[in-house]
């Protein structure tokens, strides 16, 4: 109730509405369908099969744009950074997708992602002026106030169903981040997305897209909600969610379920070993397949059993196989049935399709479960249970020959980690997970924040490591427990940031005195919030080694991975280049800052390392 009376254009279109529902499009009139729908001449251009939306040009070069941006290690939030392989970012997930694009391109086992439903009621990030900057995005997205928390004003826009442009938003915001993620799977690997009735028709099309129809796997229904909702306005009690999946290639499979093993025994000492009773009874009618109904005799006894009503599953030649071979369990009576014994050493897999029914676990335990982890305080709403997210990693990633590399970039709670962590413990598979989770402010009259819990990234973080507390707990309590088999249950903090070197920007520079001031900033290219620490980090990704390589700090050189690359930040020498030679690194990346005048040690270094086969760049 707005307190404004109707216009009789909102009456004209309520009109249509009832009348024609299909002439509209995001609550506007699409003309073109009007005209169809009144039986007019319509030659539609370029006739084809395609979703578009408002906003989807300018979505591309969002994806497109570069991020200048970086990750800075946060090591006082980190638990045992230098030991674990886990990954928590804080930052826009945008951004952070498109910073770890070289470092992790092609090497992600499985996405899982809780992304907002479109409900009308959600805030989120989406570029709603496509004609802004990408300086102007970014200071948008990157909004903090005094104390460098990210404003909810600066990061998030609401996506009301009153809005013109309600579902195109919606696309606007999760497209670029697909097609970003789908980049980083491995050829075998696959993505789960959360979704409910709101958008899982266009996110059904988006994927189409971006995945390939070919590539789509199966539309999961998740039984959500234990008993019916009586709250509902239209009689309707809606229970159940989405997951959709899909696979980056055709390598790509999903385990499936594990067949009940407890049906095989061996009561008659078959050398052959454990087997069970199978039905050999066939689907087709006489006329269908007249080679599969005869009656069936036994040998042995001599008893005639009578032909089903829908034929044998084997024809009279192969049946004949089987009896000989002693595989037919024959009735002591004629008017049992016929079976099949079936070997355990036979079966090609241990396992069998898996449902997409999904209906073991329902929302309610996830609230459950945060709740216990922060002693019945309500901190989070609606989070997803660990135990739905166990069964995806078990289907996307079950292989233990491989690295298994989890990503979820709309981490909220911190399930995910929560569930690959007890996984891993259950099933002594060593995956990791990367969680990425904006620094979102929590409400101040929420519980979190009286609690002193500033973002949902705060309240993440600390359930990730009350979860490895209560794991590391019941690990210990086990008969079996061994202490020298690992479990990583630690991870380490990054955070998104602007970069530690200065970017030349040529906008504004209208006189020669402005550029003398623009090149003399740029004398020293380091921003002077730089740390080596922060430095090394960005140089590493930058140069597409991944956020777990190898580093050691010695004689002023950061060695990565042994050899690798050397990074020289500290100062350098004739006697720095020569050890930095012997150790024969791919790639030396120093300062430009450190040859400051020494221009022969600059080029005498360049010289002997071209000498060397080494690629040397400054910066």
């Amino acid at each position: 109730m707005t307190g404004n009376s109707q216009i009789p254009k909102d009456i004209l279109l309520n009109s249509l509405k009832e009348l024609m529902p299909g002439i509209f499009s995001e609550s506007k009139i699409d003309w073109e369908r009007l005209k169809t729908t009144l039986g007019e001449d319509i030659n539609f251009n370029n006739e084809r099969y395609v979703l578009n939306w408002a906003g989807k040009s300018d979505s591309f070069r969002v994806l497109q744009a570069p991020s200048t941006r970086t990750l800075i290690p946060a090591k006082e939030e980190s638990i045992n950074f230098d030991e674990t392989e886990n990954i928590f970012i804080e930052g826009e997930n945008l951004e952070v997708l498109k910073i770890l694009q070289k470092s992790y391109f092609g090497k992600i086992k499985m996405i899982y992602i809780d992304p907002p439903y479109n409900t009308g009621n959600d805030s989120f990030i989406y570029p709603d002026k496509f004609s802004e900057t990408k300086e102007e995005y970014q200071k948008r997205v990157g909004d903090k106030d005094e104390e460098g928390y990210m404003t909810k004003e600066g990061m998030f826009r609401k996506n009301s169903k009153e809005n013109g442009q309600y579902h195109s938003n919606w696309l606007n915001m999760i497209y670029p981040r697909l097609f970003l993620a789908r980049n980083l799977l491995k050829v075998d690997g696959s993505i789960f997305v959360s979704i409910d009735d709101n958008e899982v028709h266009n996110l059904r099309l988006l994927m189409n897209e971006i995945f390939g129809e070919e590539n789509f796997i199966a539309q999961f229904i998740w039984k959500r909600r234990q008993n019916v909702d009586s709250r509902s306005k239209n009689g309707a009690s809606t229970d159940h969610e989405y997951i959709i999946c899909y696979r980056k290639t055709d390598n790509g499979l999903i385990r499936g379920a594990e067949k009940d093993m407890n049906k095989y025994s061996n009561p008659d000492n078959d050398k052959r070993g454990d087997w069970m009773s199978a039905d050999m009874t066939g689907l087709a009618t006489k006329e269908q397949r007249p080679n599969l109904h005869y009656d069936l005799e036994d040998p042995k006894t001599g008893i005639v059993y009578s032909c089903p009503q829908t034929g044998w599953r084997y024809e009279p030649k192969r049946m004949m196989e089987l009896i000989k071979n002693n595989e037919i369990i024959f009735p002591k009576t004629p008017d049992g049935r016929p079976r099949r014994k079936k070997f355990q050493r036979d079966l090609e897999s241990e396992f069998t399709g898996f449902s997409t029914i999904l209906n073991t676990v329902y929302n309610t335990q996830g609230t459950r479960e945060v709740r216990t982890i922060f002693n019945d305080k309500e901190y989070f709403d609606f989070p997803k249970p660990k135990d739905l997210i166990k069964l995806l990693i078990q289907q996307g990633a079950s292989s233990t020959d491989e690295e298994n590399i989890i990503l979820d970039f709309f981490s909220g709670s911190g399930t995910t980690a929560h569930a690959v962590m007890e996984l891993n413990k259950e099933e002594d598979i060593d995956r990791k997970f990367i969680c990425v989770q904006l620094p979102e402010n929590c409400i101040e009259k929420s519980e979190a924040f009286k609690a002193g819990y500033r973002t949902i990234a705060d309240i993440a973080k600390e359930r990730i490591k009350r979860a490895a507390n209560l794991i590391k707990n019941d690990k210990q309590k086990k008969l079996d427990f061994n202490p020298e088999k690992k479990l990583d249950l630690d991870f380490k903090v990054f955070k998104l940031s602007d970069s530690n070197f200065k970017l030349w920007r040529q906008q504004g520079i209208e006189t020669v005195e402005e550029l003398e001031k623009q090149m003399e900033f740029f004398a020293d290219p380091i921003s002077q919030d730089a740390l080596n620490d922060f430095m090394v980090y960005e140089l590493l990704i930058k140069s597409g080694f991944d956020l777990n390589c190898q580093i050691k700090h010695e004689n002023n050189m950061y060695f990565v991975n042994s050899n690798e690359m050397i990074l020289l930040l500290d100062s350098v020498s004739k006697d720095i280049i020569s050890k930095v030679i012997k150790t024969n690194p791919q790639k030396v990346v120093a300062l430009d800052k450190l040859f400051e005048g020494n221009d022969q040690l600059k080029t005498n270094t360049a010289l002997q390392m071209k000498d060397a086969d080494i690629d040397f760049k400054t910066i």
